[in-house]
C-alpha cells in the first residue's frame, strides 16, 4: 500500500509485531475480515429485502425471562 503516513505505518507494523506476524501477513488477514464484512450499502440491502418483522413475542417478557427473577421477588 503506498501513500500510507508514517504514523500509521509504525501502528500497523507495532500490531503485526504483537501477534509476531510480518506488517503483510497482518494485512492480509485484516484486509480478508474487512473483505468478509458486508457494506453498508449490502447491509441495508439484506435489511430492506428481508422486510419487516411480526410476530407474537413480547420483548419485555423475554427480556424478563433472560435476567431471571430480581432480586428479593416472591417474599
Amino acid at each position: 500500500i503506498r501513500n500510507v503516513p508514517e504514523p500509521v505505518h509504525r501502528a500497523l507494523k507495532a500490531r503485526a509485531a504483537t501477534r509476531g506476524q510480518s506488517l503483510s501477513e497482518y494485512l492480509n488477514q485484516e484486509l480478508a475480515a474487512l473483505a468478509a464484512l458486508p457494506t453498508l450499502d449490502e447491509l441495508t440491502g439484506f435489511i430492506h429485502a428481508a422486510g419487516p418483522v411480526t410476530g407474537s413475542i413480547d420483548p419485555a417478557a423475554v427480556v424478563r425471562e433472560l435476567r431471571g427473577p430480581l432480586p428479593g421477588a416472591g417474599r
